[in-house]
């Protein structure tokens, strides 16, 4: 929890056919779940839960570009923003 909202970690969300929805039913009390290992940045709104995929600074594997993830917590409220780096 930070600041009043909960935020769901996993490494491996599993395959990206129905991944938002498997989310969203294992963490139904969060505002956003993070989850890695695709190297493939994500940034989506599903139902009540932020989908979020950093992607990597250093290893880009299939991903478009480099990236991170920033997010700003405030009262119950989660704001992401996917960063692209050179």
């Amino acid at each position: 929890e930070a600041a009043g909202t909960r935020i769901g970690m996993l490494h491996i969300a599993g395959p990206a056919v129905g991944r938002e929805a498997r989310l969203a039913a294992r963490f139904p009390d969060c505002h956003a779940v993070v989850y890695g290992h695709t190297h493939v940045p994500q940034v989506e709104r599903f139902q009540h839960l932020w989908v979020l995929n950093p992607g990597s600074p250093t290893e880009r594997r299939r991903a478009p570009f480099h990236s991170m993830l920033e997010l700003r917590v405030e009262h119950g409220r989660v704001e992401p923003e996917l960063i692209r780096l050179p």
